[in-house]
């Protein structure tokens, strides 16, 4: 069962024919709501939104542990990521798709681990490749059926929030390698990877970031409804062409 995780711009999943809802409770708390489970296309699947259902919870206290784990109690076969990103490499504009790559961790403070309680043994997860590359395959795979284009390839900063950064923080950035950034997409990849869940990320390209271009003098937020509105009915229609089509038209997930 594939299962979608909604960031900014995507709190609901308007193709998925819903079933049932459930409140999950986990070892790790309360997910950010209820999972919503359905059918995408004759195909099951489950979406719940990071943020709450009024989008009320901010990027730095979304509870990561409990969502994933809810997500793979659940026995979700894969789990796609959708966020809205501020676009630092030149040739990113607002509306513009990207599936990243590779990431770097800015944040801090937020519960990064599943292997942290009493007891507990010193654990690492092999992070070389942070997105699944299969996954990913699948997603630039139905863009391309669709004649949907995305930018593939891209390193993704997650920065703390909930506040935007400084032009100052974007040049840092750019220096590190930085082509979009973030504020969701840690520790939610690690978490995904220590539950060996397929996890892969579709980065929506709100803005540009601080000081770049059309952002130069500030963040024109409202913009961001428009083009947001607009570049999530293309992630939906792709989202339902890789849940509908079934195994046999790409490489299967992972059980």
């Amino acid at each position: 069962m594939l299962a979608i995780i909604g960031g900014s711009g995507l709190t609901t999943l308007s193709n998925l024919d819903v079933s049932h809802r459930e409140v999950v409770r986990t070892p790790y708390g309360e997910p950010s709501g209820a999972l919503v489970f359905g059918q995408v296309c004759g195909n099951p699947a489950m979406f719940l939104p990071r943020h709450g259902y009024g989008h009320t919870i901010p990027p730095h206290l979304v509870n990561y542990r409990a969502n994933l784990w809810a997500i793979h109690h659940h026995r979700a076969s894969a789990v796609i990521s959708v966020a809205s990103v501020g676009g630092i490499r030149a040739d990113l504009e607002p509306g513009d798709i990207l599936i990243p790559d590779q990431i770097i961790d800015y944040t801090w403070g937020r519960k990064s681990t599943f292997f942290d309680g009493n007891g507990s043994p010193v654990t690492h997860v092999d992070f070389t490749e942070p997105y699944d590359r299969a996954l990913r395959e699948r997603i630039v795979a139905a863009s391309a059926e669709l004649a949907l284009p995305v930018k593939v390839g891209g390193v993704y900063a997650a920065t703390q929030g909930p506040r935007l950064e400084s032009a100052a923080e974007i040049n840092r950035l750019e220096r590190d390698g930085a082509d979009i950034v973030g504020m969701t997409g840690m520790p939610e990849a690690v978490l995904a990877r220590e539950l060996e869940l397929p996890y892969a990320a579709i980065s929506v390209v709100a803005n540009h970031a601080a000081g770049r271009a059309s952002s130069a003098n500030g963040i024109h937020f409202e913009r961001l409804e428009q083009v947001l509105h607009e570049a999530m009915g293309r992630v939906r229609t792709i989202i339902e062409h890789i849940a509908g089509c079934g195994d046999a038209c790409r490489p299967p997930l992972k059980p």
